[in-house]
């Protein structure tokens, strides 16, 4: 899907503020109010954008937060992907170049919670290793990139 400086306008404003009025993203941009709704519409159907709360996990209650990087046995990327995606404790799975194959984060209730993850995630075929990464605190947890700038009022 190709951009134009309208969409990524909306995006920005958006990023910046999910629940910002579409009429102020429209009188910011200089069209009116059905065009914003219609494209930002477009663009979340054609998952380019989704508009959701983010939360600190660490301080709603959930203690272990963390990366976890996994190694793959030759050909099973794919469902070593999917078989991790469907993992209700993951929040990020990503196929990755470098020491390991797929990046993982999770966000688990404890420490016993945490170890529970980690032996269903050991027995998913074709995984050969792990190695996890204990987030102890979040110091930025950022989702406004690629767009460009919108002034917030």
């Amino acid at each position: 899907m190709k951009l134009d400086d309208v969409d990524k306008g909306i995006i920005s404003a958006l990023q910046a503020d999910g629940r910002r009025p579409y009429s102020r993203i429209a009188a910011d941009l200089d069209v009116s109010e059905s065009v914003v709704r219609y494209r930002a519409q477009r663009l979340e159907q054609a998952g380019v954008l989704q508009v959701v709360g983010i939360a600190d996990p660490l301080r709603i209650g959930f203690d272990r937060m963390a990366l976890i990087g996994v190694k793959v046995r030759p050909g099973a990327l794919d469902d070593v992907c999917a078989a991790i995606t469907a993992l209700p404790e993951t929040s990020y799975v990503a196929a990755i170049a470098g020491s390991y194959d797929v990046i993982v984060e999770v966000v688990c209730r404890d420490t016993a919670h945490f170890t529970e993850l980690l032996k269903r995630l050991h027995v998913v075929e074709g995984v050969t290793s792990t190695e996890s990464f204990l987030v102890l605190e979040i110091h930025k947890m950022a989702y406004g990139w690629g767009v460009g700038e919108v002034a917030v009022a």
